[in-house]
């Protein structure tokens, strides 16, 4: 199940490149690290889900700790459930000098997390994206949720593999 998150743009116009890995190469994507997608997570209330997104992306280096409370601001705004079951908490604004380098943390709540009225995310992807990066994953991000019964299958699946896969390969 591929579903190309990243999938190279080849306009011109845009020039923020997407560095995942070739799927035969084997090398671990930049954006996505394996130690930055946890399953099975028991769930917690939309604060302790942002939280723990974002205290991922700092442990391995994208962000600095600063960001955190950037991505909770951002909720108190507007809400990052963007539907389908996954959620994209994110800082905005000033927090864009809290990115070190782009990446993401993806958090797999098999029984949901509460983001509003009839809002429940079981995935939620912590996003920090450096210069117009940022805006090349909130658009991969959108096309990757289009498929609703692939993305249901991510929800529960027990092996890390699958949401790695999903995440970083190419068409």
């Amino acid at each position: 199940m591929a579903f190309g998150f990243f999938k190279k743009n080849d306009n011109k116009a845009n020039q923020a490149e997407n560095v995942l890995p070739n799927e035969t190469s084997g090398k671990e994507s930049d954006v996505l690290v394996m130690d930055n997608i946890l399953i099975g997570e028991k769930s917690v209330d939309k604060e302790a889900a942002i939280e723990k997104a974002g205290q991922l992306l700092v442990d391995s280096g994208y962000v600095l700790p600063e960001y955190i409370k950037a991505m909770k601001e951002r909720e108190q705004l507007l809400t990052t459930y963007i539907g389908n079951g996954i959620a994209i908490p994110h800082g905005v604004g000033a927090a864009k000098n809290m990115i070190l380098k782009s990446g993401i943390s993806i958090i797999q709540y098999p029984q949901g997390v509460v983001f509003g009225e009839g809002k429940i995310a079981y995935l939620v992807v912590g996003i920090a994206g450096k210069g117009n990066e940022h805006m090349q994953i909130l658009t991969n991000l959108a096309e990757f949720v289009q498929d609703e019964e692939a993305v249901k299958e991510l929800f529960t699946t027990t092996d890390k593999n699958k949401l790695y896969n999903a995440f970083t390969s190419t068409i």
